[in-house]
């Protein structure tokens, strides 16, 4: 039968520069809905050393959509201290439900005001934006998206304003976070690197964006594995009592209390750390296979109306990206921050150990995207003062 879903039937291209390219995007339907996240004082959160926490919560609503929808075969982005997804017209009050339940979850369980919020394209597109919509192909069994036309960073904007916000569930409502996990151990710099998380923002001129843009991209060329921070084997795996903590958090609701929430996340986790430190398979499940296609699924590169990535990067690179940086910058044709750190962070959507669809998070393990982010908007604030 022919592919009905608007999203899947958008080619896919695997040359990560072609994210600069129009001609890749297409428009998603007038009557689709997009959805945003962010979790107010995110920045206080990880000046308190809660970096993990709030990488897991910026990533809970792809997982609650992922469950409400039934697939993950929609377009979303992670930010780091929350995400945007885009869903059809019949899936959108499921969705509405979900990030509700997680925006009550957030602060319930973990003391973070989650803020949520849905609007219809059309509505984007009314007030002069798009929400165009590219498939990278990460791995061959993976492909994710990349937005244009400034509608998803407008919808954000608007959030931020207390516009279409979406009230939080009743108190004790839980959402489905089936899926939802982060046991892979922090990814260190290699030797005399350092992790970056870079964020690049288009101003009025995008040619001159693409141009700053196109030169970045040569700059991490230079490196063979194109500034990936995943080891070519894959991450390690330890036993972390606040990942665990976090997975039994995001599973309760699905699991029918905290206890048991606690017992299949340890058990779970315990069974992968023998398999991981072993090599041995169980069942469909091959350990070494599982932590070669992590590095392939692992979005350290993204594109949502403007760059996005996290790198292991030598000090030369880090001396050539913040010149050309700067310079742009100072050209005016950029904005741009960075925040350098020693190792980043994962976090996971996994709907089946057993395919290769699993998807991987990075940010930095030091603030990573929301710090970029907050240097970044300072920047963007200066002019208007």
């Amino acid at each position: 039968m022919p592919v009905t879903n608007p999203y899947l039937d958008i080619p896919v291209f695997d040359d990560f520069a072609k994210v600069l390219d129009p001609s890749v995007y297409h428009e998603l339907p007038d009557d689709w809905w997009v959805g945003t996240s962010d979790i107010v004082g995110s920045t206080k959160a990880i000046a308190a050393g809660r970096y993990k926490e709030v990488n897991m919560v910026g990533a809970s609503i792809i997982a609650a959509a992922t469950n409400a929808i039934g697939h993950s075969d929609f377009p979303f982005i992670f930010g780091g201290d929350g995400a945007a997804i885009a869903c059809p017209p019949d899936k959108a009050s499921a969705v509405r439900d979900a990030l509700a339940a997680t925006a009550i979850w957030a602060k319930e369980e973990l003391g973070f005001d989650l803020r949520v919020a849905l609007i219809r394209i059309d509505d984007i597109r009314q007030n002069g934006r798009n929400v165009r919509v590219a498939r990278f192909l990460a791995s061959k069994k993976l492909a994710y998206a990349v937005f244009s036309g400034r509608g998803i960073s407008w919808a954000e904007d608007q959030m931020k304003l207390g516009h279409n916000l979406i009230a939080p569930a009743p108190s004790g409502t839980q959402p489905d976070l089936t899926g939802l996990s982060c046991r892979w151990s922090p990814v260190p710099a290699e030797d005399g690197c350092k992790i970056l998380s870079l964020i690049m923002l288009p101003r009025d001129d995008l040619a001159r964006f693409d141009l700053c843009a196109t030169t970045l991209f040569g700059i991490l060329e230079q490196d063979q594995r194109e500034s990936n921070p995943i080891p070519e084997s894959g991450p390690d795996f330890r036993l972390g009592w606040q990942s665990l903590r976090l997975e039994a958090l995001a599973t309760q609701g699905t699991e029918g209390s905290k206890f048991r929430a606690w017992l299949k996340a340890l058990f779970i986790s315990c069974v992968a750390l023998f398999l991981f430190k072993t090599g041995r398979k169980l069942g469909d499940f091959d350990p070494v296979h599982y932590r070669e296609q992590t590095k392939l699924n692992t979005d350290f590169r993204r594109f949502g109306d403007g760059i996005w990535l996290t790198l292991n990067c030598s000090a030369s690179q880090i001396s050539q990206i913040e010149s050309l940086l700067s310079d742009a910058e100072n050209n005016g044709d950029i904005w741009f921050g960075i925040k350098q750190q020693d190792e980043a962070l994962m976090t996971c959507i996994v709907p089946d150990i057993a395919t290769d669809s699993h998807l991987h998070f990075l940010d930095g393990a030091d603030g990573g995207y929301t710090a970029a982010a907050s240097i970044c908007k300072a920047k963007m604030k200066k002019p208007a003062a």
